[in-house]
């Protein structure tokens, strides 16, 4: 019997950099010269298939989570795939129950982010067994199998696992309709690639110009850092975009919730649509008191949200507009999955964060999943993208106009080239030699 098991064999943990800060891409107020990176997995299982993973970093430290994803992932070795594969709610359970390493967050900093990236490549290699992309995995689940992938102990107050399972068997029958709808027409996204806070202006107008011709309708701009300078961008883009696009502004956590308000009312003429991460991301309280004063703007957040419990208390405290899951800061799918519910549960739109290497690559598969299956809804739904880093990608994000494409291929979209991991290597990667 043990013969036949099909066994994750190794695991192979990567420390992998890329030098965006070059080109103060990916800059704003808080992060001024971030380098894009990946804490990276692959998992081998001895039938030859292999599961991708990552989470995301900006460069110094990822080293830290690279030995964490290294750690976590051991003790997968050995493990048989089908027994994952047939409890993965279980197996997301049994993952996060070493209590030494619990006592090191519980659910938060390095050890959660390294979790997100064994979980990803779990889900990626499951998807690949099963030939499907992941977004389409999980939609082709019950709605009792979608809910048993939580771990509901902390959440039943804001959600029981009865009211989720309600909620997803209400959505059903429109499965087919919206999968075809999809497939059809792709999943709006937004680019934030024109508005990084280090460019100049002349920048920031060349790119809202090639943004508008090549089709985006909705344009993000980073703040934060100088109010005047803010009004004056803020001014740029919208003149050039013009009234009818949507614009959002992103202050990445700089200002205190006085601030914020501030901010916001000297941006209002500008028809802000959302203000994303106004303040501390832990601030619930926070959120909710700039959300009561900044109306009709609404307060957008949850790249930094360190778990669902955080997510949980963002939603019953009416903090957010719009719940901006990252697929690497939450421990993995299961935990979206969480997210997801939960949101939509409270009629809170879902348009996660992507502004990271491979990012894009993961939250396109959450979004259509939510679509097809979850919330049933593309209104207020765009993903975020970013126009960097995607030719690394061995399955990359396609897109048509300001437009998502549906993946097709089996898994998760996680896996990086061969020869960026051998290139873009820290410390030794000859990009990296070469910059010593």
């Amino acid at each position: 019997m043990l013969l036949d098991m099909v066994r994750i064999l190794e695991r192979e943990a990567v420390d992998v950099r890329f030098p965006t800060s070059a080109r103060l891409d990916g800059s704003d107020a808080m992060n001024e010269a971030p380098d894009y990176s990946a804490a990276y997995l692959v998992l081998r299982a001895d039938d030859g298939t292999e599961g991708h993973g990552f989470t995301f970093t900006i460069g110094r430290g990822n080293e830290l989570v690279t030995a964490a994803v290294a750690t976590i992932a051991d003790r997968l070795v050995g493990r048989d795939i089908e027994d994952i594969e047939a409890d993965l709610g279980g197996f997301w359970r049994w993952l996060h129950s070493d209590s030494q390493w619990r006592w090191l967050g519980p659910d938060k900093g390095v050890i959660h982010l390294a979790s997100a990236a064994v979980v990803n490549a779990v889900w990626d290699l499951v998807a690949k067994r099963a030939g499907k992309p992941l977004w389409q995995l999980l939609a082709d689940m019950s709605p009792q199998q979608i809910v048993d992938l939580v771990d509901w102990r902390y959440l039943r107050d804001a959600l029981t696992p009865e009211q989720a399972v309600e909620l997803l068997e209400r959505r059903a029958p429109g499965r087919a309709s919206r999968t075809e709808l999809l497939r059809e027409h792709g999943y709006p996204a937004y680019t934030t690639s024109a508005g990084w806070l280090g460019y100049s202006d002349d920048k920031l107008a060349r790119l809202c110009k090639e943004a508008v011709a090549q089709g985006w309708d909705s344009v993000k701009l980073k703040v934060g850092a100088n109010l005047d300078d803010d009004v004056r961008r803020c001014r740029i883009a919208r003149e050039i975009i013009g009234p009818e696009r949507k614009l959002m502004i992103d202050a990445n956590q700089t200002l205190g919730v006085a601030d914020a308000i501030r901010w916001a009312s000297a941006l209002e003429d500008f028809g802000i649509w959302w203000f994303e991460e106004p303040t501390s991301p832990d601030d619930v309280l926070g959120h909710a008191a700039i959300a009561r004063r900044i109306g009709p703007t609404r307060v957008a957040t949850g790249e930094h949200c360190q778990n669902a419990v955080v997510f949980k208390q963002l939603l019953q405290a009416g903090a957010i507009g719009f719940c901006q899951l990252d697929a690497c800061r939450l421990a993995g799918v299961n935990e979206a999955v969480a997210v997801l519910l939960l949101a939509a549960a409270h009629g809170v739109p879902v348009c996660p964060h992507a502004g990271g290497v491979g990012l894009c690559e993961l939250v396109q598969h959450l979004s259509m999943f939510d679509f097809v299956a979850v919330s049933g809804s593309m209104t207020d739904r765009v993903v975020e993208y970013v126009d960097h880093l995607h030719e690394h990608f061995v399955d990359p994000v396609r897109m048509d106009g300001g437009r998502y494409t549906v993946p097709t291929a089996p898994g998760y979209s996680a896996r990086i080239k061969a020869e960026t991991l051998a290139e873009y290597r820290f410390p030794d990667g000859p990009v990296w030699s070469a910059r010593s």
